[in-house]
């Protein structure tokens, strides 16, 4: 069956997790994604183990970082230093959709690979500039880092332990969230240029920038500072706006509740033995809960001591209040909920090496998403390529594999 965008052909640019998160989209929904990578090195994420995926020998073949973000894309190996490199890369951009690229704000200018410069070549091209900063404002030309974007934005002085206790600093989330919410945010902003483009003919620049999209994913904490004056802090697995809301430690572990109402809360009371809370003025009202959050949490805290994990669960989920366990990765792919769901798919990682992977977790009606090509080895598609998209001949490709301009699959 079609994908949504088998009709769209993105040339990507990008490397690293932000960018090829973006392209990687395309790909899973159809698209026919290019990437362009330097000869020899490739993506800096293919070095970035361990862990490897293993070959059939045991050697290290491909490093777990780039396998889960680089799939359903085609590789090419080409030196855009080199002025017949960029020439290739002119070329294959006119046939092209979308170029998505990563560098620093004017990093391609150089190049004649900026969007001024390919505009005037392809004024219906959807070009994509995903930076640390964006293209305008004083910090337009610093590299920019997933780990940067959260300090600056804000995401970790509301992350970790509230301050005063144990392993109290300011804490990143555990995954590239930045980069993650970049990538989403590129993909949202391609489709949109793309429906664009085919009502008016037009293409277009956008310009997302890893602190930008941070910010933005602050959501309900950047308003509540913007409404109020008050600046949050961390309150480790608290909510600001929701009490009862985090990691309660029963007998034998831990478990989460996130009480979203005055109902629930109701319940939660009933549950734990102690109905006559629901009804004290300090705990009656969500509102009353958040002023008196110290309170609230310390009625509650050795009545959920008085059970187990498992029993404890299962009687919160009968009386509809929202409870869960505190998973280790290796329990998530073991809960039956995600095994049901198929979340995990087998695959060919390149050079016939099997492999699990983490699917697209759109689940698509009309077009679902069943494609799954191994991500590509380095410049393993430079011939097809050259020799289908611009008809090279073989010679002509020898040529330039022989002078390092292109580089052939290694």
């Amino acid at each position: 069956m079609a994908g949504s965008l088998d009709h769209i052909k993105v040339l990507d640019l990008s490397r690293v997790l932000a960018g090829p998160w973006a392209t990687q989209i395309l790909g899973d929904l159809g698209a026919e994604v290019i990437k362009i990578e330097r000869p020899i090195t490739g993506d800096d994420t293919r070095g970035w183990g361990p862990p490897y995926i293993k070959d059939a020998q045991g050697h290290d073949a491909a490093a777990a970082y780039y396998v889960m973000t680089n799939r359903n894309k085609k590789s090419i190996a080409i030196d855009i230093a080199m002025p017949e490199g960029q020439d290739i890369v002119r070329n294959l951009i006119a046939q092209s959709d979308v170029v998505v690229e990563n560098y620093k704000a004017d990093g391609l200018k150089k190049y004649g690979l900026d969007y001024d410069s390919i505009k005037k070549l392809h004024p219906g091209i959807v070009y994509c500039s995903i930076t640390g900063f964006g293209q305008t404002g004083p910090y337009a030309h610093k590299p920019g880092y997933d780990l940067i974007a959260q300090a600056m934005a804000g995401l970790m002085s509301v992350t970790g332990n509230p301050p005063g206790t144990p392993g109290d600093d300011p804490m990143k989330v555990g995954v590239g969230v930045s980069d993650l919410f970049t990538g989403l945010y590129a993909t949202v902003g391609i489709l949109a240029a793309l429906r664009h483009k085919e009502k008016t003919g037009e293409g277009q620049h956008i310009d997302v920038a890893l602190l930008d999209t941070t910010i933005a994913m602050m959501t309900n904490m950047a308003q509540n500072f913007l409404v109020s004056g008050q600046v949050p802090t961390r309150i480790g697995s608290a909510h600001v706006n929701i009490v009862p809301f985090g990691t309660f430690e029963v007998q034998d572990g831990h478990i989460i509740v996130t009480v979203g109402n005055d109902t629930q809360f109701r319940r939660l009371c009933q549950v734990l033995g102690a109905p006559h809370l629901a009804d004290d003025s300090r705990f009656h009202t969500n509102s009353a809960r958040v002023t008196h959050r110290a309170e609230t949490n310390a009625a509650l805290k050795p009545l959920f001591m008085q059970h187990k994990q498992l029993e404890l669960i299962a009687a919160l989920e009968a009386a509809l209040v929202p409870v869960g366990p505190i998973y280790t990765v290796d329990q998530v792919f073991e809960d039956p909920q995600v095994k049901a769901r198929n979340i995990v798919k087998h695959t060919d990682a390149g050079g016939g090496i099997q492999a699990q992977i983490v699917r697209n977790p759109l689940v698509m009606s009309g077009t679902p998403i069943e494609r799954i090509q191994a991500p590509p080895m380095l410049g393993e598609h430079t011939t097809d390529i050259l020799s289908r998209l611009l008809s090279l001949s073989p010679e002509a490709i020898a040529d330039l594999t022989a002078r390092g301009i292109v580089g052939d699959k290694t």
